[in-house]
């Protein structure tokens, strides 16, 4: 497995990839996956990646703004998704580290990731890269689909601050 960063010709898997995660109603509010053109438009143009196999795209990470405000230009969101078939490959440490190298590179201080904290998994990967919980949103918003619709559901703030850039 490599990792690799994400393009364009990517979009359509990277988007069955995020529709698995809509699918489990533990890693997201969406019910759907959407368009490329609104994930592109979400997400910024750098620090983009994919995990790659012989098998193809095995899973992928990005970033998005949390503010347009310029005091905020160093803090982003981390969005993360594993293909079901490689799960407990490796590929979202694989992500993850590499996401945390080109964030610092590319002058961000802040990585921020909300997560169901029923997503044991996604906790466990997460803090293994050095990001800390922070605090709690109880009942952060509503699901709309699936086994969970009309179930509010909390979220887990977690953070890892850059030991270099901000500093």
């Amino acid at each position: 497995m490599n990792i690799r960063s994400m393009r364009d010709a990517d979009g359509d898997v990277v988007m069955q990839i995020y529709q698995e995660g809509c699918d489990t109603g533990h890693a997201t509010f969406a019910e759907t996956a959407g368009t490329w053109g609104a994930w592109d438009a979400g997400h910024l143009s750098e620090c983009r990646l994919v995990a790659q196999s012989d098998d193809g795209v095995l899973g992928w990470a990005a970033l998005s703004p949390t503010s347009g405000r310029a005091v905020y230009r160093g803090v982003v969101e981390v969005s993360l998704y594993v293909a079901a078939a490689a799960r407990g490959r490796g590929a979202g440490n694989g992500l993850l580290s590499a996401l945390i190298t080109q964030s610092e590179a590319a002058g961000f201080w802040s990585l921020q990731a909300l997560i169901f904290p029923e997503n044991a998994a996604s906790l466990a990967l997460f803090k293994k890269n050095g990001f800390i919980h922070l605090a709690t949103h109880e009942k952060k918003g509503q699901m709309a689909h699936g086994d969970m619709a009309g179930h509010w559901r909390d979220v887990a703030l977690l953070e890892r601050r850059s030991q270099t850039v901000g500093r």
